[in-house]
């Protein structure tokens, strides 16, 4: 099962994105992607030996033989390595400005995450069709009905792991083999399962071919872990179940943490779980939305969605996450908040978006069941409040409400969009009717700033099917 937040359902930012154009995507044109290494075996050696030469040369002059008098050449030997570098990775660029723009600046800040997140050439992991968006923020296909995580969703969650270098490290959901590629270089071995053996096969021989000598994979049912190898220090799960399994409480070693995200189906929590003398200490990070978890964990979940009655879960935001101002139930938020305190608000707590630069996003998203077959019409409506809404790179950017439906394969059929809405107003109730498509079997309801500009307030969020009429006699 792949990792995926935002929903299995494949998203794009309000940052539109990196197109590589025509640059050739084959794996074979790149090497591998381990520029890091090709750079000090070829070029660190050649620059040293121009620098101990010239050190050389200054003393038989009667020179100072120190190598302080050499900056310029530890400048060449600087702009040598660089320049390697990108002749040999000419995507190592996109991947440095995805780093800067849609994780670092999002909050996460461990020095060897970023770092790895800089090295790991995730086009290698994707599908032909779609390696022109390899550097965009987003969640997109990669057969089976899975998807590969978005590049921040992977740097939170590794971040969150607190990996070190000697810890083994269990992976449910390898997916596409990102994941298990980023964590290569910050453990000691990664053990991934993956359930799908079309997708478990294909992860396998990438992580081979680009020689992540350190990452083991199997093919079977991750609710069950990989006893063989247990226990683990780190667990890391990549899909969703309704509640632990008990076998990766079982392989968790003592002291050790698992990252993984429960609860129901478009309703879920990334928890951080520690194991302290046997028992689960628990710590929950924020609201997300991963595919389920199939095999066992699928076959003994309780609570199922209604796709023929979709509604809005916490569209007034009054429960939070924890200790935290992000609301339960919303996830993937950036530059958004609950506001609790404002004597302006109407009917107390509402989601607060501020964007100041054109094209950064700004969002709250919720994924949720709806059967086109069984709910042909809905009503969308909330409350909204703005302050010098304008637009952002793109006239199209701008604030709004919108709701994407999905067919069976997690195909984007069709957008709705309730607004947008410009300039500086008061409080006021918006609404639209909306046809259901017919083959839409899920949708994703985004709220925010979508690459606008200003501060927008939205609350009480409804999402309601219409009863149908009945024919006239």
């Amino acid at each position: 099962m792949n990792s995926n937040t935002t929903g299995e359902m494949a998203h794009h930012s309000s940052r539109r994105p990196r197109r590589l154009g025509s640059l050739p995507l084959r794996g074979e044109d790149w090497g591998g992607g381990r520029t890091a290494d090709r750079v000090r075996q070829l070029v660190l050696p050649a620059a040293r030996a121009i620098s101990d030469h010239s050190c050389r040369t200054l003393a038989f002059k009667g020179k100072r033989p120190a190598c302080f008098a050499l900056p310029v050449v530890m400048l060449l030997q600087l702009t040598i390595a660089v320049a390697a570098a990108r002749a040999a990775d000419p995507l190592a660029a996109a991947r440095e400005t995805m780093v800067a723009e849609e994780i670092e600046a999002a909050g996460v800040s461990d020095p060897r995450v970023l770092q790895s997140m800089r090295a790991t050439p995730r086009h290698e992991f994707m599908p032909a069709a779609y390696r022109q968006y390899a550097y965009f923020d987003a969640a997109l296909p990669i057969g089976e009905r899975q998807t590969i995580s978005p590049p921040y969703v992977v740097a939170y969650m590794t971040e969150q792991l607190r990996p070190q270098p000697t810890d083994r490290v269990l992976e449910i959901g390898t997916g596409s083999g990102y994941q298990a590629a980023v964590l290569s270089p910050l453990v000691k071995d990664v053990y991934t399962i993956e359930i799908v053996p079309a997708l478990g096969k294909r992860a396998e021989r990438t992580l081979k071919r680009l020689k992540y000598e350190n990452v083991h994979v199997r093919i079977g049912d991750g609710y069950q872990g990989w006893a063989e190898h247990a226990p683990f220090d780190r667990i890391i799960v990549t899909c969703s179940p309704e509640k632990i399994p008990q076998p990766l409480v079982d392989q968790l070693a003592e002291g050790g943490q698992m990252i993984i995200p429960v609860g129901e189906r478009y309703q879920q929590n990334l928890i951080r779980v520690t194991k302290r003398d046997g028992e689960l200490v628990r710590e929950p990070l924020q609201a997300t939305l991963f595919v389920p978890m199939t095999g066992a964990a699928e076959e003994t979940r309780e609570t199922l969605p209604n796709p023929a009655r979709p509604g809005i879960v916490n569209g007034t935001f009054d429960q939070l996450v924890g200790e935290s101002r992000a609301p339960a139930g919303w996830h993937y938020l950036r530059a958004a908040e609950v506001v609790q305190d404002d004597p302006d608000a109407p009917d107390g707590p509402f989601l607060r978006f501020a964007n100041s630069t054109p094209g950064l996003p700004s969002r709250a998203l919720q994924g949720l069941a709806v059967d086109g077959r069984q709910a042909s019409r809905l009503t969308l409506s909330a409350r909204v409040r703005g302050e010098s809404l304008g637009p952002g790179l793109d006239p199209s950017e701008r604030a709004a409400i919108m709701i994407t439906f999905y067919d069976a394969r997690r195909a984007a059929i069709d957008t709705v969009v309730l607004g947008p809405w410009t300039g500086s107003f008061g409080w006021r109730d918006v609404s639209r009717e909306i046809a259901v498509p017919l083959a839409a079997r899920e949708a994703n309801i985004r709220l925010g700033m979508h690459g606008g500009t200003g501060i927008l307030g939205i609350d009480d969020v409804r999402l309601e099917a219409v009863a149908a009429k009945k024919p006239t006699p």
